[in-house]
């Protein structure tokens, strides 16, 4: 199957180390991921253009139709404008509940060293039990939505994933310590085509504002650019986040509008 958008080529190729399963439907592909099903953004339809007049309904009907047991929506749109579709889509979207999201898909295929590097923590590979449950344990200290026993349980089995790619080979996870405890955190994943793409990048709340992310990023996109053989590395952004300031000081240049539309369980 062809892509159009770099952002969702990538996380598809992600998601099919994991075990995704893709079935093209002609307008749209069913992207759908058995071992996590509460995982949004592993269970969703990518339609192959932008909503037309009356797309609105028909497209939630055809994700209940694909995902009868969900109880969520997530539909992307393979493109790289940003356009959504017709005038009054997002209004009606949004009359519905849903959430619209337009994140940014960022390349570069050389990095700058920050300005004021953090040389006070460790950098290295996630490598050892420990490490893989303080990053577990990290990612739920950030997480955004109500931590209950199903967050957890689609948390875990998103790391077991992750810890799955990397021991077979397809990227590495990287950490920034402060002795044996855990500050922050990113995954690179190789294509084995000259992509490398970044994923969950993250800082323990209390460790933020002293330069460990940018030195992170710059830390795994060197290995990524040298020991991983990438030529392109690629980071997805939210906007309005201000670590997008971070990764343009770095190197990385806007090349796209990745599009998602999603309504959370009980809207």
């Amino acid at each position: 199957m062809e892509f159009t958008s770099l952002g969702y080529r990538t996380d598809l190729f992600l998601l099919g180390l994991g075990g995704t399963e893709l079935h093209d439907k002609g307008e749209y592909v069913v992207v759908r991921t058995p071992a996590n099903p509460t995982f949004w953004w592993g269970n969703y339809l990518l339609y192959r253009t932008p909503f037309g007049p009356g797309d609105v309904q028909r497209r939630l009907d055809e994700f209940r139709k694909e995902f009868p047991e969900a109880d969520h929506v997530a539909i992307g749109v393979d493109s790289t404008d940003g356009v959504l579709g017709v005038d009054g889509v997002k209004e009606e979207l949004v009359a519905r509940k849903a959430t619209v999201d337009f994140s940014t898909v960022m390349a570069a295929n050389t990095v700058i060293a920050p300005a004021r590097p953090n040389t006070t923590s460790t950098y290295r590979l996630i490598a050892t039990d420990d490490d893989w449950a303080q990053l577990e344990a990290l990612t739920l200290a950030n997480a955004t939505m109500t931590v209950d026993d199903s967050y957890v349980e689609y948390t875990h089995r998103r790391q077991l994933a992750d810890r799955v790619r990397v021991e077979a080979g397809h990227g590495q996870w990287f950490g920034a310590f402060d002795g044996d405890r855990l500050q922050a955190s990113l995954g690179l994943m190789f294509d084995g085509a000259g992509l490398a793409r970044f994923q969950t990048v993250q800082t323990h709340p209390d460790d933020r504002n002293q330069g460990i992310a940018s030195t992170l990023v710059h830390h795994a996109s060197t290995y990524g650019l040298t020991e991983g053989g990438a030529k392109t590395l690629v980071m997805v952004a939210d906007p309005d986040y201000l670590a997008i300031r971070i990764y343009r000081a770095l190197g990385f240049s806007d090349s796209e509008t990745q599009l998602g539309i999603s309504i959370p369980p009980s809207s």
